[in-house]
């Protein structure tokens, strides 16, 4: 996985808190080849505006796609599989926040039914995790889509 995707503190990060319960990494595998991610943030908010207005309600984050796959429906299958797995596990909605330098991200999830939220805008936490096994935490300004699930 690394192999393709990079980011191996990333996804160490990712794995254990999948160990503990807080979320769920899916992977896009062809031939042996990891060419996309999506986690699936089941714990409580970082942002103080999505646990009062969203308690509860599990998060999209990471989406990627290796570029050479882009464009591909890689992307969109991800989401599918992460939302068929939240509805059997009984949520009824799910949520993501998209950075407002990345209006490609925002129609594809629009295309998938997914809405921006009535609140505004909100300042979200880009954890950047280095090499060396630090982690930096960026503030980036997104958009919140929310989409009923079933």
């Amino acid at each position: 996985m690394v192999r393709s995707l990079g980011q191996e503190p990333y996804f160490a990060d990712r794995l254990t808190k999948q160990d503990t319960g807080h979320g769920v990494l899916l992977v896009a595998w062809q031939r042996g080849v990891a060419v996309g991610d999506v986690y699936i943030w089941l714990g409580a908010a970082e942002e103080p505006e999505l646990r009062a207005r969203l308690p509860g309600v599990a998060l999209l984050t990471h989406l990627e796609v290796v570029p050479w796959r882009r464009n591909g429906g890689i992307g969109t299958e991800l989401v599918w599989a992460a939302e068929e797995r939240l509805l059997a596990e009984g949520h009824e909605q799910v949520a993501l926040g998209v950075g407002l330098d990345n209006p490609g991200a925002q129609r594809l999830y629009q295309r998938l039914g997914y809405a921006e939220w009535p609140y505004g805008e909100v300042a979200t936490t880009n954890v950047v995790h280095h090499p060396d096994g630090r982690q930096e935490r960026q503030r980036e300004m997104c958009r919140i889509l929310v989409r009923k699930l079933g």
